[in-house]
């Protein structure tokens, strides 16, 4: 038997300025085919490490045609759409028993506003009968395409995404116990006129964490393989954005229904609680430089610059946190990552203990914003010069390689460390400080650009958390965006809307 292992994983923030191109994808060289996409994700902890080692285990012959993971940006331009399909529908052609697919759920492509349809459906044209397993991102828009294309689909589970080898191991089972006749799969979706906010799907905290354990309860029902609810990507703007439910069921459509309508029901119940509200960001700074002085705790504060985090399409250079913190007379902070290219250029050629006088930040426009990012003018000394490559060590996206690029420590005059980097990465390890000499645990505060996937790695070292509604094109706030495409009326941009299930 002989299985086709792939991975195409892009979640597009409709609103983001940052271009996808094919280089993106990967640590900066573009895709990882055969061997070498093997070899980058079989000890990972990514769905794809998953379906390699049970096809193997099964006694089935795996080949790896590609493999690429890209930080959310804008849509996929098409060049690097059609070459990555390409390489997943060749394996197809020259013949396979069956593929299992690592995708995200969220993407959009120049061709297509389905990306992970499209590929599906092309899959079934040159093979209607092959079975497919999928594993998607707990942010999967689920379509219509990507249900009635594949054999199995499952998602991950939690948010931040601590289990998604798990979710890999359970689309892989269910293809595997297909394929052996232990099981007839059958899929049944739908989803609830809602777009929950991103910075409100935390699956540790209510109501996510209540919705989930519902969706792993019906799982356990006779009859039952598989759940997922999906909290949706909403800067994704495409028709189906927002929250969905897909019920895998042991050949039976009418069970499988039935716990999709039940927990639909259940989410649309529990929406007030998926609302973000913003408050002003000069609030938000003094309430964390009050968490700073009181008990003695150790640990720094953490200010979350959540409109300007890469893993939902920021551009990593928006300087409204920095310099609110700044203005406020914060030290002792440290900041990471602030994606400035020609910055680094300009400290690097100083070379370690120049002093200069630089602009961070605030160099890509943001069309889709009302208010543009500015650059940040500080004085300082260059601290640390690192070549940015890590290997991430922590909990979330374990195992996986990060480059930030020819990177930068920033010391400033008014006693703030930037860590500025050539390329955008999520800061999911420690090392994203350590490779420049700072120690995070030892700050007072740190600004980091994330949203939710920070909280692993860095709860456990933290005094407290402050969110920060400050500018960028990953905002949770929703009027800052021109939605073209959404389904209309859906809560909460539409509060009147109406949801009656099937």
């Amino acid at each position: 038997m002989k299985i086709v292992v792939a991975a195409f994983s892009h979640e597009t923030n409709s609103f983001s300025p940052v271009p996808t191109t094919i280089d993106r994808f990967g640590i900066g060289a573009g895709p990882y085919y055969g061997a070498a996409a093997r070899a980058a994700f079989e000890k990972t902890g990514m769905p794809m490490a998953a379906f390699i080692r049970l096809a193997e285990a099964s006694g089935a012959t795996v080949t790896t045609p590609v493999a690429a993971r890209c930080s959310p940006s804008a849509p996929v331009d098409a060049h690097a759409y059609d070459t990555i399909c390409g390489a997943i529908l060749d394996a197809v052609r020259q013949g396979c028993d069956a593929a299992l697919l690592d995708l995200h759920g969220a993407m959009i492509a120049e061709p297509t506003d389905d990306g992970e349809g499209t590929l599906l459906a092309r899959i079934r044209a040159i093979a209607p009968d092959l079975p497919i397993g999928v594993a998607l991102d707990f942010h999967t828009n689920l379509t219509e395409a990507m249900v009635g294309n594949a054999t199995v689909a499952v998602g991950y589970r939690t948010y931040p995404h601590l289990d998604m080898y798990e979710a890999g191991e359970r689309a892989g089972r269910l293809l595997l116990d297909a394929l052996a006749g232990r099981v007839r799969p059958v899929m049944e979706w739908g989803n609830a006129p809602m777009l929950p906010h991103t910075l409100k799907q935390d699956t540790g905290d209510e109501p996510m964490r209540g919705l989930m354990a519902l969706a792993a309860e019906a799982e356990r029902e006779p009859g039952i393989l598989a759940v997922t609810m999906f909290a949706g990507f909403p800067l994704a703007d495409t028709r189906e954005a927002g929250l969905s439910v897909l019920v895998v069921a042991d050949g039976d459509r009418a069970r499988a229904r039935a716990v999709r309508d039940r927990l639909l029901a259940a989410a649309w119940a529990a929406r007030a609680g998926l609302v973000h509200h913003p408050r002003p960001l000069a609030d938000q700074v003094a309430e964390a430089r009050r968490l700073a002085e009181g008990d003695g705790r150790p640990g720094p504060v953490l200010l979350i610059d959540h409109a300007d985090n890469c893993n939902s399409g920021g551009t990593l250079d928006a300087m409204s946190v920095v310099a609110e913190a700044i203005r406020q007379g914060l030290t002792d902070v440290a900041v990471a990552p602030v994606c400035d290219p020609g910055a680094v250029a300009e400290l690097t050629a100083a070379g370690v203990g120049a002093r200069r006088t630089v602009d961070i930040g605030g160099k890509m426009a943001a069309p889709t914003l009302t208010e543009q990012p500015q650059p940040l003018r500080l004085a300082g000394r260059v601290g640390a010069i690192a070549d940015g490559m890590l290997t991430v060590t922590g909990p979330v996206f374990t195992g996986t390689a990060l480059n930030m690029g020819p990177s930068v420590r920033f010391d400033a005059d008014c006693g703030v460390q930037i860590v500025v980097t050539s390329r955008r990465i999520e800061p999911y390890d420690l090392a994203v400080f350590r490779a420049l000499g700072i120690e995070p645990a030892g700050k007072r505060f740190l600004v980091l650009k994330s949203r939710i996937q920070y909280k692993p790695t860095f709860l456990p070292i933290a005094r407290a958390v402050v969110e920060c509604d400050g500018v960028g094109v990953a905002s949770s706030d929703y009027s800052l965006f021109r939605f073209r495409r959404l389904r209309r009326p859906i809560y909460p941009i539409d509060p009147d809307a109406r949801f009656r299930s099937a």
